[in-house]
């Protein structure tokens, strides 16, 4: 079936959705209900308090519509008479809808049955088409996005063009929630969001602190082998940085605000000056003042620009788990993965152009080398360009072209299909986004690679050529992970938290069947720890069973079962979730040598 027909599909449950929660609730005042990628909505201002055990009864009168094979009738009318309709049924917010449709637009009417909306297609042409369907949740949305409007309440639906369809997406759905970062970050003990310390700032415990660890260790490798340099900066830096670099205040709606000096605002509270000329003078200059870092490349650029540079040292590669803050608004946070405060795996090289195609190939291979290792091995390549047409860009036409150019032979290199999307360019250039399709075939942007040839020109940095003049450097911008908070999230949802042995925070377990092993356990697992192995002793003294439901909940790859015989031979008892081939009995030296390579080697279970 064509996009276009799903499409229709949804827009048209869309609508029957609306029709039959009218029926339920007479007093009922609609807003819109699109279509969406996965399904539709619609918002409703009514009295009834909706929740999830209305949705069956909404169902059925959906269900009793459809089956009245409704027909779907399309009407183009006056502004007057749309008012006219919508002012009769006392349907105030389709009224402000029609405010926005622009003069000389035609308007649209669409009916079924007895529910006509302000709508402009397109729809099936009988409700019958409508085949399978599902409503999946409730949820607030304020009229048209602005919190200083009223809420609504939005239920959410998917349609498709028949039940086997729906069923898989259904089933998608519920295995999604069992891998829900947030679910199971809490199960885990991943990681914890706390109100006292603030929303979207992540608190990494023990066990998430050793996947973010064990992944920057990885990457490190990586990092040394194409001989990058490591740095430290500082969490906040001065406005007149973001200023030159023109991160303020272009993106001042995603920053937090800018602390002023003390005895500044000691001067400003004797001018009494208001919060918005507070914002007019940092805007414009006249005022100093501190930012929470935005972004890491402005403070290694000051690093580069600290000391003379040589055609031969070129080029110069930093790079820097590095933390930064944005101000993403409180209904956009979601867990890990869309967050205030986060670490990029920030590197930035500074190179010459005849240096551009070789350093852009060492960024892409080890996005590449990072997806591979970790089994994420489906994913395309985006290749974010510049709207012409846009202000959001800054420097010269001639200088976009030549780096969005490069790009493309870059990605032609990678053996993957790759997209060219104007208007996906960062401000300063364009730039090569891997998007990775995880297990439930979502789409997530994760590594980068940026060409920049404006920031090295906006700080005016350079490098003494072979022919000892002064020229400017280029300026490459690479992130692997994006950002370790949004990769993990995702990776703890890739793998349902069942985590490869090398990143697993717990590799093994050890199971003692009575007390007198807890001692010999406790020897063994001394033992692992000094060949660099996690491990832990389930010492309690319920049965094993009990045990073995424990470690099994906490995902540990390896569980080792003790009991007096296999004491006696140095032997033990494997369950392992990473390999069933390696359940049973084997010598204490052969499983932990094997163990040990498979950490060596970061490899993927079977």
């Amino acid at each position: 079936m064509k996009e276009e027909s799903l499409h229709e599909i949804r827009h048209s449950a869309a609508h029957v959705l609306a029709a039959a929660v009218m029926r339920l609730f007479p007093d009922t005042k609609i807003d819109i209900g699109p279509a969406t990628d996965s399904g539709f909505y619609y918002d409703f201002d009514v009295s009834h308090k909706l929740t999830l055990e209305d949705l069956p009864k909404i169902e059925q009168e959906m269900k009793k519509i459809i089956d009245e094979n409704q027909k779907f009738e399309c009407k183009s009318v006056s502004r007057e008479e749309a008012y006219t309709l919508f002012s009769s049924k006392n349907q105030g917010y389709k009224l402000e809808r029609l405010k926005d449709i622009p003069e000389g637009e035609t308007v649209t009417l669409y009916t079924n049955g007895d529910f006509t909306d302000l709508c402009r297609g397109p729809h099936v042409s009988y409700s019958k088409k409508i085949k399978a369907f599902k409503l999946t949740s409730i949820a607030g949305a304020y009229f048209k996005g602005n919190e200083n409007n009223k809420q609504l309440q939005r239920i959410y639906g998917t349609a498709f063009a028949d039940k086997a369809d729906l069923e898989a997406y259904l089933n998608k759905i519920e295995e999604a929630k069992k891998r829900d970062h947030r679910k199971l970050g809490k199960e885990m003990q991943l990681f914890h969001i706390d109100d006292m310390v603030g929303q979207g700032l992540i608190l990494w415990t023990p066990n998430g602190a050793i996947i973010r660890q064990e992944l920057q260790n990885f990457i490190t490798e990586e990092l040394k082998k194409q001989n990058y340099d490591m740095v430290f900066t500082p969490h906040i830096g001065k406005l007149d940085l973001y200023r030159t670099s023109g991160h303020f205040p272009y993106y001042k709606e995603s920053q937090f605000t800018p602390i002023v000096d003390g005895e500044e605002m000691q001067t400003l509270a004797k001018e009494k000056c208001c919060c918005a000329e507070l914002s007019n003078r940092l805007d414009e200059g006249t005022l100093n003042g501190f930012l929470l870092k935005p972004m890491n490349c402005p403070m290694h650029i000051k690093i580069y620009d600290s000391q003379p540079r040589s055609y031969r040292e070129l080029p110069v590669r930093l790079a820097e788990f590095g933390t930064v803050y944005r101000w993403e608004q409180s209904g956009e946070l979601n867990g890990l993965t869309r967050v205030r405060g986060f670490t990029q795996d920030d590197a930035h090289l500074f190179c010459t152009e005849e240096q551009i195609p070789a350093e852009v190939g060492g960024c892409l291979k080890i996005v590449k080398f990072i997806l591979t290792t970790l089994g994420m091995n489906d994913y395309r390549v985006r290749i974010g360009l510049r709207d012409p047409n846009s202000q959001k860009y800054i420097g010269k036409p001639e200088n976009w072209e030549k780096a969005e150019e490069a790009l493309r032979q870059a990605a032609s290199t990678l053996g993957v299909p790759f997209s060219q999307e104007p208007g996906e360019a960062a401000f300063y250039g364009p730039k090569i986004d891997f998007v990775v399709k995880d297990v439930l075939g979502r789409d997530w942007q994760l590594g980068t690679v940026q060409i920049d040839y404006n920031l090295p020109e906006r700080f005016n940095l350079s490098y003494t050529g072979s022919d000892n003049q002064l020229h400017r450097p280029v300026m490459i911008h690479r992130a692997p992970f994006g950002s370790m908070e949004r990769f993990c999230g995702v990776l703890i949802e890739h793998f349902g938290g069942n985590f490869p042995t090398w990143l697993a925070p717990e590799q093994v377990r050890i199971l003692p069947i009575n007390d007198d092993l807890i001692a010999h356990s406790q020897n063994l697992a001394q033992k692992m720890k000094e060949m660099g192995i996690r491990v832990a002793v389930d010492d309690h003294s319920d049965k094993l069973n009990a045990k073995i439901r424990r470690g099994e909940l906490a995902k540990v790859p390896y569980m080792f079962v003790i009991g007096n015989k296999k004491k006696e031979t140095n032997q033990v008892s494997i369950r392992s979730r990473i390999n069933k081939k390696m359940d049973g009995s084997m010598p204490v030296e052969q499983i932990l040598e094997h163990i040990k390579q498979e950490i060596i080697n970061r490899t993927l279970p079977c």
